[in-house]
């Protein structure tokens, strides 16, 4: 096992990281009200890809890179394209289904499953109380689960743990291969394969269903502008600080996204749920400050 190395970073390299856990926020709840509004995830995906795509070809052609990723590179950053498409499929599959709330705190059992991939690969390592700090994030989970386990969607829930795992590949492989490059060219070459895969299977189900209401197009437009920016300022902080100081931050999301959905969308947590919801991310925060 390798020698893990202290770095000091300065304060403001927190900000990408603190920016993209609230933009995550704002996007899982206006996802909630796209989907309430009649689109299905498919057609949410789809379009959504397609533009933001096109973004980021726009804004790379007038502002290029100053490097270029070597071919390993742009092989690499395909790939997480790939695996990116179904995390956000799960996890958006998981809002549909779910209350928010539920939805994001089952997906935020990646940050945990972080540190231990982390330790089993000899990045990272794991003692006792890390040990101890994930039993309880597991155990705040199946409270939060377990609580209305009739009403729960398991697809929901495969979706969310599924988003998890691929979500904490996609952190690790970046953090190893392409910490050293653009950003703004992880992100384009991440965009454009989810994009494909999305606009083929659309064209293969034929699957459209649009926002139902002007309000509802307006939620779209505004989680196309918050998830395009949460990713993209998520490369920036791992490239900054590091892929388990990004995920401890990201635990911002579950709280904000929590809090928001019962002031804006009406959702209830019984209080066995919130205990367990509480549990999960005290003891996420605590698994990762450890280091």
């Amino acid at each position: 096992m390798g020698t893990i190395a202290t770095t000091r970073h300065r304060p403001g390299d927190l900000l990408p990281g603190v920016f993209s856990a609230l933009s995550y926020s704002a996007a899982d709840i206006l996802g909630k009200v796209v989907f309430n509004d009649g689109m299905d995830v498919l057609s949410f995906v789809t379009t959504r890809g397609v533009l933001t795509a096109l973004f980021f070809l726009f804004w790379l052609r007038g502002a290029p890179p100053a490097r270029r990723h070597t071919r390993r590179e742009r092989t690499i950053s395909i790939l997480i394209g790939v695996m990116f498409s179904a995390n956000v499929f799960g996890l958006l599959l998981a809002i549909q289904l779910l209350p928010l709330s539920i939805a994001i705190l089952t997906y935020f059992i990646y940050p945990l499953l972080t540190g231990l991939a982390g330790a089993a690969t000899g990045i990272d390592r794991v003692g006792w109380r890390g040990l101890l700090a994930a039993l309880a994030a597991f155990i705040g989970l199946a409270m939060m689960l377990g609580a209305r386990l009739g009403e729960v969607d398991l697809l929901g829930v495969a979706g969310a743990l599924t988003a998890a795992v691929l979500r904490v590949v996609s952190l690790l492989i970046t953090r190893v291969s392409l910490r050293d490059t653009d950003s703004r060219l992880n992100t384009w070459y991440s965009l454009v394969p989810s994009a494909l895969v999305f606009v083929l299977a659309s064209l293969l189900t034929h699957t459209w269903n649009p926002p139902q209401s002007a309000f509802g197009w307006m939620a779209f437009g505004g989680m196309s502008i918050t998830s395009t920016l949460s990713v993209l300022t998520m490369f920036v902080s791992i490239a900054r600080i590091g892929p388990f100081r990004t995920a401890l931050i990201m635990n911002l999301e579950p709280l904000v996204s929590t809090l928001g959905s019962i002031a804006l969308l009406g959702e209830v947590l019984t209080p066995m749920q919130a205990a367990g919801g509480a549990l999960m991310i005290v003891a996420l925060c605590a698994f990762q400050m450890r280091r």
